[in-house]
């Protein structure tokens, strides 16, 4: 349900105002000619209907000749005409933005409740040199008290629907609840503080219009002008700033994203919203993502029943996902001791989902302890075979989130698809302690404190 907003005379004033210097249109002479023509004339003839009523008549009389000898009414009522030929004039040339996205976004995190539609569709290059295609259409319901639901549906090559996966986030309990129906797969997922606030990060980009906005205001961006998008009246803007684009979805590298959005001129709040990242996968394979958010309902009237899980669905199997737990430099050396031990190797790179790297790099593996894991998921149910999975990969899972999380802004750099165990006195992994200090952790696992000087030797030869 879309509201306005009304306002009082003094903020339409202040509005008026701001409009006028932000177009800064020089006025043309003849226009204003005609205006102040026009505006006479049309007085006149106001003032002449009037006059049929003798207390009206006797008001108008009295304001004309109020007008007319008061310097400062005289004044006022001139820069009255300025601004309205100005305004007119800017709407009739202006190409300026009337939109501020930063009171978007004010308006936006006043919202308790909206829904929205999403369409997420990937292009990956195979290894036969063939793409391949992957779409989802997703449904988006989230309140600012009961926290977050989801509906995804993938499509199959000809576009038909295939299977149905509902995910429920109470941000309050810091519960996560995923029911898969394609797979009957029933996940439960209790989080710590850290993985909470970062899940709640990543809903946040990809479901919360707040979220994407406040990046790009954050940022630079441009007006894209005016335009029609579903019906609506809008203004289009483009996000520009060079850091900004180059984040993307988890697991891409080498990403370049290109972001955009529209604004409803009436409601001043987004109509649509679309990402476009082009990057490589853990493969190195070249990866397009493009992600859209439209059909927005705003401040919505909920249901609280639509955000609580339902129960285990008969003949579905439970899967229960356990946390990292807290994460530091003697947990991550550890964990990185463990994977190299189940891979016969670090792992390639730290940026994609734990389990995709771990099925990804444990196909590959010849170690002792890796062919017993195969051995093993070999003989276990499907769903026997996850919870197996998610086990193996938890040395991994902490690895991951002290790299992408607990180094985040610390300029970390990881070197594991070319530095081994053997390798004592070249970099694996290391973060900035300060300006002039990095912490090294060597291929041996052993870890050093460094100048930046000396850091800039140890890297001379490591890949960029």
């Amino acid at each position: 349900m879309r509201r306005r907003k009304n306002r009082n005379p003094d903020e339409n004033l202040t509005s008026l105002l701001s409009a006028t210097e932000r177009q800064a249109v020089a006025p043309d002479r003849e226009i204003l000619k005609q205006l102040r023509e026009r505006s006479a004339q049309e007085f006149t003839t106001h003032t002449s209907n009037l006059s049929a009523n003798p207390s009206k008549s006797t008001r108008v009389a009295a304001m004309r000749n109020m007008i007319m000898t008061n310097p400062w009414t005289k004044l006022a009522v001139a820069a009255a005409v300025l601004i309205v030929c100005a305004v007119g004039l800017s709407l009739w040339r202006g190409t300026g933005s009337s939109i501020v996205l930063a009171d978007v976004l004010a308006r936006i995190e006043q919202v308790k409740a909206f829904r929205s539609k999403g369409i997420s569709k990937s292009t990956s290059e195979t290894s036969a040199g063939k793409p391949s295609l992957w779409e989802m259409r997703s449904g988006i319901l989230e309140s600012k008290e009961y926290g977050i639901r989801l509906t995804h549906q993938e499509l199959d090559p000809n576009g038909a629907t295939t299977g149905l996966t509902e995910t429920y986030f109470n941000v309050a309990k810091k519960i996560v609840t995923t029911v898969d129906h394609a797979a009957k797969r029933y996940i439960h997922a209790e989080l710590d503080d850290f993985m909470a606030q970062q899940i709640q990060k990543e809903f946040s980009r990809y479901s919360d219009p707040a979220g994407f906005l406040r990046e790009i205001v954050a940022g630079k961006y441009e007006s894209m002008g005016r335009s029609t998008v579903d019906g609506d009246d809008v203004e289009g803007f483009r996000a520009t700033d060079p850091n900004y684009s180059r984040q993307g979805p988890p697991g891409l590298t080498d990403a370049q994203t290109d972001r955009k959005v529209w604004i409803d001129v009436k409601t001043r709040l987004p109509v649509r919203y679309e990402s476009l990242t082009n990057g490589r996968d853990p493969r190195g394979a070249k990866t397009s993502f493009h992600y859209t958010m439209y059909d927005f309902q705003w401040d919505i009237p909920i249901d609280v029943s639509e955000f609580e899980p339902p129960g285990v669905p008969d003949g579905y199997g439970a899967l229960v996902e356990k946390t990292a737990g807290v994460v530091n430099e003697q947990v991550a050396t550890e964990s990185l001791r463990q994977c190299a031990e189940l891979l016969g190797k670090y792992p390639e790179n730290l940026h994609a989902a734990p389990s995709m790297i771990l099925q990804f790099e444990l196909e590959k593996s010849d170690s002792p302890a890796a062919t017993q894991l195969k051995e093993e998921l070999n003989g276990l149910a499907e769903l026997e075979r996850a919870n197996r999975l998610a086990d193996a990969s938890m040395p991994l899972r902490r690895a991951t989130r002290f790299y992408l999380f607990d180094l985040a802004g610390k300029d970390p750099a990881y070197y594991g698809s070319t530095v081994t165990a053997e390798d004592a006195d070249k970099v694996l992994l290391r973060w900035k302690l300060s300006d002039s200090e990095y912490r090294v952790l060597f291929g041996d696992l052993h870890a050093e404190t460094v100048s930046r000087e000396r850091l800039a030797e140890l890297e001379k030869d490591l890949p960029k």
